[in-house]
């Protein structure tokens, strides 16, 4: 699909709260027909969805997401429970929490790399169609970044469902967590 029509059809889907707010742009190479343009997305006129010069951190190493402080992980009391199980009650119950934190984060930090890894090597515009032809819910429930980032700038995501994935969010990369915000402010 020639990207003119792509954007056009990625903009008929924006909440008509961010029109005007969030676009999509496109560089291309005329002379060079072996090298890709580069797609990404712009908030307020800031090119802040581009691998390259993002304004939001990429992470380097899992170590670097277990280490951030701005990551807030949920913590259940069915994963204190499954630590008490897998330790046997030997653990003091003020450690108990910070153990299923641990599991938890370290799980979380590979989910995350596997995520930017995976965008590293997609093109936005075949996952942007990916994303005009598969449901809503798939794309907000989706390991991907993008697919991700588009749902939650589309007009189908009311503001009951964005209210209600506040702490699905936590979980999620920061640049889709920041697209949650940019979306919750225009609420």
């Amino acid at each position: 699909m020639a990207w003119s029509k792509l954007k056009q059809q990625l903009e008929s889907f924006l909440s008509p709260a961010l029109h005007g707010r969030v676009e999509y742009l496109s560089t291309s190479y005329r002379y060079l027909p072996d090298k890709a343009g580069l797609c990404y997305m712009a908030a307020d006129k800031k090119k802040v969805f581009n691998m390259s010069d993002s304004l939001i951190r990429w992470y380097q190493t899992e170590l670097e997401i277990k280490n951030d402080s701005d990551i807030q992980i949920p913590i259940s009391n069915d994963e204190i429970e499954a630590v008490r199980k897998d330790t046997k009650g030997s653990v003091p119950e003020d450690r108990l929490k910070v153990i299923a934190r641990s599991r938890k984060i370290s799980e979380h930090a590979k989910e995350l790399m596997s995520a930017q890894a995976s965008l590293s090597k997609s093109n936005f515009s075949v996952i942007a169609t990916k994303f005009l032809s598969t449901s809503i819910e798939e794309s907000i429930e989706s390991n991907d970044i993008l697919l991700n980032i588009l749902a939650l700038v589309d007009r189908r995501v009311g503001k009951k469902r964005i209210l209600n994935m506040t702490e699905k969010m936590k979980l999620k990369h920061p640049i889709v967590q920041y697209f949650f915000e940019l979306r919750l402010r225009t609420l």
